[in-house]
């Protein structure tokens, strides 16, 4: 049996919610935003500035600045290089659930991980977002999910060399949105 599982996810995908539930059920750690604050309390990074960064491409990351000295780098550098180091960290005990930061490919030279790539038809993420985010006008989610979508995207790219969502770059690629979430725990599961 596969004893790490990585979770990609469009936003509003239900991702997080699966692999809490995966977590859940085998017995296994989950790690997602707890990634965030590991590897903020390990690189003696700001929390502040690490979440603001969580997940963002550097805007002004130029040849001027040195690829060589860790100290100068763009902050978000800093910040990958201290997840990247978590979630091995992470992996190297096992038996957990790893949402996000591209933990696919960071650890795609184990063995022991199945990667999986949820997504979900539009329209279906928007009724679960809005459901989340009561009061919020449906405008401003529908921006908000393809901000986060994008950003995920180019987060991808720029960090890994690898499209976000490509079948390529995971072992299991589920649609959230047609066979729901308890079947995508299910399938998961079996998979393992």
């Amino acid at each position: 049996m596969k004893k790490i599982i990585t979770i990609s996810r469009q936003f509003g995908a239900a991702g997080g919610t699966i692999g809490e539930m995966l977590a859940r059920e085998l017995g296994f750690e989950y790690y997602n935003k707890e990634l965030i604050l590991s590897a903020a309390a390990e690189s003696n990074i700001d929390i502040y500035s690490l979440v603001e960064w969580d997940e963002k491409v550097p805007v002004s990351f130029g040849f001027t600045q040195s690829l060589f000295d860790f100290y100068n780098r763009p902050l978000s550098e800093k910040i990958v290089d201290a997840q990247k180091k978590v979630i091995r960290k992470f992996a190297q005990k096992g038996r957990c659930v790893i949402v996000g930061r591209n933990a696919n490919t960071i650890l795609k030279e184990y063995d022991s991980v199945l990667h999986v790539f949820i997504h979900a038809d539009f329209d279906w993420r928007l009724e679960r977002m809005k459901k989340k985010m009561d009061g919020v006008p449906e405008n401003k989610v529908i921006d908000g999910i393809k901000t986060v979508d994008k950003a995920r995207e180019k987060y991808c790219s720029y960090h890994t060399n690898t499209i976000f969502g490509a079948a390529e770059n995971y072992d299991l690629c589920l649609c959230s949105s047609s066979l729901g979430v308890d079947r995508c725990v299910e399938i998961i599961k079996s998979a393992l």
